[in-house]
């Protein structure tokens, strides 16, 4: 008896021992891979995964650190440098040339919406025949001139813009500054113009060009970098600031890469030759639908026929509402973010704003 309890004892000793080992292995395993993978990921050989971290990293605010923490700015530079728009190339291009688009006198009410499917990623595209249903839609609780220091700004969901205005369908627009990592779409960047007022204006400077979503009072998108001062000459009568521009005059302006901004959620707007505007909205940071790049949304555009396009604010943002409901998945936990601007279309031309 005293014997076969030895061996028991002994038994568990080894037992326990080899347990120990075990965790000590596997505990050396996640510390080598943690200190390692990085290391691969970042100064590796894996060029594409190199970019699209990269890119994804500094390009989504709260995840800046991680490329910063193992690359210099100039490093990070580099990587991206080969894959970014090519907006330079375009500076005497953003001139709109009203005769790429030709829209029809006796326009279309018609909706229609597409499912995008990428392999690895998923989303909505959404094609409305006539752009002059496109109206720029804002939060109610912006910043006002002469509003005290102390009040209460924030944005609003993009379907809770669209209701209040009575719209149909609506996305997401311009971006905002996340202040003490609140979130709150409260502190517009850029511009917002709606119904041919500017709304908001960061930079206080009507002449100073910046990245554009616009569409003149005829129903024309107009994209690239332009001035509040120039948006006005060409009668815009609905804009927001964001970019960068996807397409300009027929020609993408992604000759080579992704586009330097990683994989992420993403909207975009574009509009084909006979008026019709696109709306595209890309679901991401899921399992399902991981993301897409900027080139992604450049080629899905492009397949679609898209004269002129431009990026919009994307991550969480990344938001399509359809007929009183949310009709993609964005990609917050909560469900909808909150946002200065959105792109909504009215039902018929009485009911505008």
């Amino acid at each position: 008896m005293f014997k076969i309890e030895e061996n028991v004892r002994l038994k568990k000793t080894v037992n326990q021992a080899i347990w120990k080992k075990l965790a000590v292995f596997f505990a050396f395993q996640l510390v080598f891979s943690a200190v390692t993978m990085p290391l691969l990921v970042f100064y590796g050989p894996f060029e594409n995964i190199k970019t699209a971290l990269v890119g994804t990293s500094i390009n989504t605010f709260k995840a800046q650190w991680i490329a910063r923490m193992f690359l210099s700015d100039e490093a990070i530079n580099r990587i991206l440098g080969n894959t970014i728009v090519m907006e330079d190339e375009f500076e005497n291009d953003f001139e709109p040339d009203a005769a790429k688009i030709k829209i029809p006198k006796n326009l279309s009410d018609k909706i229609e919406i597409f499912n995008i499917d990428g392999g690895d990623f998923k989303g909505k595209l959404m094609i409305v025949h006539d752009s002059t249903r496109v109206v720029t839609g804002y939060s109610s609780k912006l910043p006002k001139p002469g509003d005290p220091k102390d009040t209460v700004v924030s944005g609003e969901m993009t379907s809770s813009i669209a209701k209040r205005a009575g719209a149909i369908a609506a996305i997401n627009a311009g971006g905002f500054m996340d202040l003490e990592w609140t979130g709150t779409g409260g502190a517009p960047t850029g511009f917002i113009i709606s119904d041919g007022k500017v709304i908001f204006d960061q930079m206080k400077d009507e002449n100073i060009k910046q990245d554009t979503a616009a569409f003149t009072k005829e129903g024309m998108l107009i994209v690239g970098k332009h001035s509040i001062a120039q948006l006005k000459k060409y009668g815009v009568k609905e804009a927001v600031s964001f970019g960068p521009p996807l397409i300009v005059n027929g020609k993408p302006t992604i000759k080579s890469g992704d586009g330097g901004w990683g994989i992420a959620p993403r909207t975009a707007i574009g509009q084909r030759a006979d008026g019709a505007v696109l709306m595209l909205v890309i679901d991401g940071r899921r399992l399902g639908s991981l993301g897409a790049t900027l080139r992604d949304l450049q080629d899905i555009l492009l397949q679609y026929k898209a004269v002129n396009a431009v990026n919009l604010d994307g991550g969480s943002s990344s938001t399509m509402y359809f007929n009183g409901k949310v009709i993609n998945n964005p990609s917050d936990v909560l469900g909808e973010r909150t946002v200065p601007s959105v792109f909504m279309v009215m039902p018929d031309k009485g009911e505008r704003k």
